[in-house]
C-alpha cells in the first residue's frame, strides 16, 4: 500500500509540480488549497507525512500545522513546509511548531523527494 501524504498549498501549479513528483515515487497525494481544507482531510485515515506551505489564505501553515499536532491520530505526523518564507525567524516559529524540514520555493522535486523519503515512517 503506498504512503499517504497530504499537500496544502494555496498555489494549484505547486500542487502539481509536487504531485507529479509525489505520484511518480510512487505516494499517494491527498492535496488542498488551505490550512482549513487540510484540516478537513484529517478524516481518521492514515497520513505519513504531511508538506505544507506557510502563506496560505483562511489559514496559515504555522497555525494549520499547530492544529495538526493538537490532533491525536495526526500529532506525531511528520510535516514539511515548503514554502517561499527564508527568514530564521520563521523557521525557528515552524520548528516550535512542530516542523521536521523547511525547503523553500522555488524548489527541486528530488531535494523534496529526498525530504519526504527521510520522513516517512512505516
Amino acid at each position: 500500500m503506498a504512503k499517504r501524504i497530504l499537500l496544502v498549498d494555496d498555489s494549484a501549479s505547486v500542487r502539481t509540480v509536487a504531485g507529479i513528483a509525489l505520484r511518480g515515487a510512487g505516494y499517494e497525494v491527498v492535496e488542498a488549497a488551505n490550512g482549513q481544507e487540510g484540516l478537513s482531510q484529517l478524516n481518521g485515515e492514515r497520513i505519513h507525512l504531511i508538506i505544507s506551505d506557510v502563506n496560505m489564505p483562511v489559514l496559515d501553515g504555522i497555525g494549520f500545522l499547530k492544529e495538526v499536532k493538537k490532533h491525536p491520530n495526526y500529532k506525531f505526523t511528520p510535516v514539511i513546509m515548503l514554502t517561499t518564507e527564508a527568514g530564521e525567524d520563521k523557521k525557528q516559529e515552524g520548528r516550535a511548531a512542530g516542523a521536521k524540514a523547511w525547503i523553500t520555493k522555488p524548489f527541486q522535486p528530488a531535494v523534496m523527494l529526498e525530504a519526504v523519503s527521510k520522513l516517512v515512517m512505516a
